[in-house]
């Protein structure tokens, strides 16, 4: 099963990757479509199509649509080159299915008509896992946040835990991942998360610093065996 069963309310991780491992963002305006997309995206309303996407303004939503009312709370989420991460909150019956179904599909069209290529931009449809302990979810502000946006760290994960403070900073700016948005407690039109279950895990940067490079230097030497099941990585 590809995607767990979940209801109202249920937390779920998702994530999708690029057919054959290839990169399905190329360059900043690809990055920041992608952004624009989950904020336009997550609404009820769906009489657009994906070329109404393309704004003057990161976060301009068109003045003809109405009021916005989402299909989900985005709690956080990063960007690769090649798949991303989004944890959601369902906050209506199947929101999680309609929002990513829209995702996906209007990422594909868009990157199909921008570089002239057919068929899907991604290797199948998502996969979500939904978190069901809170030791799981204790583990996702650092695997959906940290891990991820620091494998975008000029060199990778290992130089990245070599310079860690400067890695650490390189991350708080990131702008293709939440990290830096909820660690600094920055208002964005993209995150919703009213029970503060990642901000609460940030809160304290010095203390979630420290637990993160533990975490890190764990990962790096037993990523097949804690982390197996939350990863959603071998499929």
């Amino acid at each position: 099963m590809r995607v767990e069963p979940h209801a109202i309310n249920s937390i779920v991780h998702v994530i999708n990757r690029g057919t054959r491992g290839l990169n399905i963002v190329k360059n900043e305006k690809d990055k920041d479509r992608f952004l624009r997309s989950i904020f336009l995206l997550n609404d009820e309303y769906d009489g657009r199509n994906w070329s109404e996407l393309v704004s003057t303004s990161l976060y301009e939503r068109p003045k003809d649509w109405p009021e916005q009312k989402p299909l989900v709370h985005v709690l956080a989420f990063t960007l690769l080159p090649n798949h991303f991460h989004i944890l959601l909150q369902e906050i209506k019956k199947g929101g999680i299915s309609k929002f990513m179904q829209r995702l996906c599909g209007s990422m594909s069209t868009a990157y199909n008509y921008k570089y002239k290529e057919k068929g899907s931009l991604f290797q199948g449809s998502y996969k979500g896992k939904t978190i069901v302990s809170e030791s799981h979810l204790l583990y996702l502000p650092f695997y959906i946040l940290v891990k991820n946006t620091l494998e975008c760290f000029p060199g990778g994960l290992c130089k990245a835990l070599a310079n860690f403070d400067e890695a650490w900073k390189w991350a708080k700016n990131y702008e293709f991942s939440s990290f830096g948005l909820s660690i600094k407690n920055i208002n964005c039109p993209i995150l919703n998360d009213p029970e503060g279950i990642i901000l609460n895990a940030l809160k304290n940067e010095k203390y979630f610093k420290k637990e993160a490079k533990e975490l890190l230097i764990f990962y790096m030497n037993n990523k097949n065996e804690k982390f197996k099941d939350i990863m959603l990585e071998n499929w």
